[in-house]
């Protein structure tokens, strides 16, 4: 598999943004616009832009579907440089014209300061599995909430005998909301002998990560979990590989990216694996509806010569079904009626799994769903380590 460099990917997706404004036989309107707050640069870049690539394929698509109505869809970005208070800050100028929807961010942290200005509507929908949305407001999370991700890669490890854990957690929300999971995972009686014979932590700002990878080398740990994303997750490697602690690895969906691969494969350990969601490894899905849309997903990419990753995983399933719901409920929209149609949409079928907004409130999709994948650095790709829910295969 010939991965493109981050650079023609970017390239392209300022392509597949543009493309849209071309006019079309099938959309003559306007095209109907919604805003996307995401990092593209700062720390969380790397996932913000593997977004505005999924969603650049998104949108040619959709409107090669003949878009709203016959309305072409724009999504238009907008740079949070990784950072709340700027988040919040353009947030609160989308506001102003009164949108049914805003799609964004990415960072957990960035979430939670945007949602006390959407307290009474309209629908946010955060591309941060860490985030936690409350069932009866206006905030959806997308993916599969990383809860769920990390009790089935705690139900992995345990089924292949890695009962000694180390956990090496970065000091920010999202490290310290995925060590909570796994703990709270680890006291289920399906785990009953896991547990946790190290716990580490570190900044997102620090270079190195030798002294707390030392102390785990000295218990004896079957495996590591690495709770951090992007550049704090090259740390970890880089940290492990110095000291020669060759042992599984576990981490995040956000890791999931063939640029962090490249980047990291002098470092990457031999067993490498990856909390996630099913578009990463549909061979191990039997054959159905959520086969079939990760097909026609890897089919759109493929049209434009990109490989998909961890962007697309957070942000397709959020985009076709905002759009199938301003399909059935016009662009006028009230922010409640939209708010009501997702609290009650069951049965779409996406990349993710198939959603049911009823059982799991504004997520769609659980641990039901959440699926392992191994980094094959023969073949390049993710390979699938475990059935959903995380028995391994």
């Amino acid at each position: 598999m010939i991965v493109p460099s981050l650079t023609r990917r970017l390239a392209l997706a300022a392509a597949l943004i543009a493309l849209p404004l071309v006019p079309q036989a099938t959309l003559a309107a306007d095209p109907y616009e919604i805003n996307v707050i995401v990092p593209l640069t700062g720390f969380g870049a790397f996932l913000g832009k593997a977004e505005q690539i999924a969603l650049g394929v998104a949108e040619d698509v959709i409107n090669k579907q003949g878009g709203i109505n016959g309305r072409p869809v724009h999504f238009v970005f907008t740079d949070d440089q990784s950072t709340p208070q700027l988040g919040l800050q353009l947030l609160t100028r989308v506001l102003a014209t009164h949108p049914p929807i805003v799609l964004g961010s990415t960072l957990t942290a960035i979430c939670g300061a945007m949602a006390a200005a959407v307290k009474d509507g309209p629908v946010l929908w955060c591309f941060s599995p860490a985030y936690h949305p409350v069932p009866d407001g206006w905030v959806y999370a997308s993916g599969i909430p990383a809860a769920d991700s990390i009790a089935a890669s705690a139900h992995y490890l345990h089924q292949r005998g890695w009962d000694k854990i180390a956990i090496l957690a970065s000091t920010d929300a999202s490290g310290a909301d995925a060590e909570r999971s796994f703990d709270n995972a680890l006291g289920l009686p399906a785990n009953a002998g896991a547990h946790v014979v190290a716990r580490e932590h570190f900044a997102l700002s620090d270079i190195s990560v030798a002294a707390q990878v030392a102390r785990i080398k000295g218990t004896g740990a079957q495996a590591v979990y690495a709770m951090t994303s992007g550049a704090a997750f090259g740390t970890i490697l880089h940290g492990l590989t110095d000291a020669g602690l060759d042992v599984p690895v576990m981490t995040m969906s956000s890791n999931e990216s063939f640029a962090e691969m490249n980047q990291f494969a002098s470092v990457a350990p031999q067993a490498l694996f990856f909390a996630s969601v099913p578009m990463f490894s549909p061979q191990a899905l039997p054959n159905g509806p959520v086969k079939r849309a990760i097909a026609a997903y890897e089919t759109a990419f493929k049209a434009h010569g990109v490989v998909p990753d961890t962007g697309g995983n957070q942000t397709w399933d959020t985009a076709f079904i905002v759009v199938g719901a301003l399909r059935k409920l016009g662009t006028d929209v009230a922010p409640a009626q939209l708010r009501a149609y997702l609290d009650d949409l069951r049965g779409y079928a996406g990349i993710n799994g198939v959603y049911d907004f009823r059982t799991y409130p504004k997520a769609g999709v659980g641990a039901n769903w959440a699926m392992i994948q191994r980094w094959d650095p023969a073949a390049q790709t993710f390979a699938g380590a475990s059935r959903a829910g995380g028995a391994p295969l």
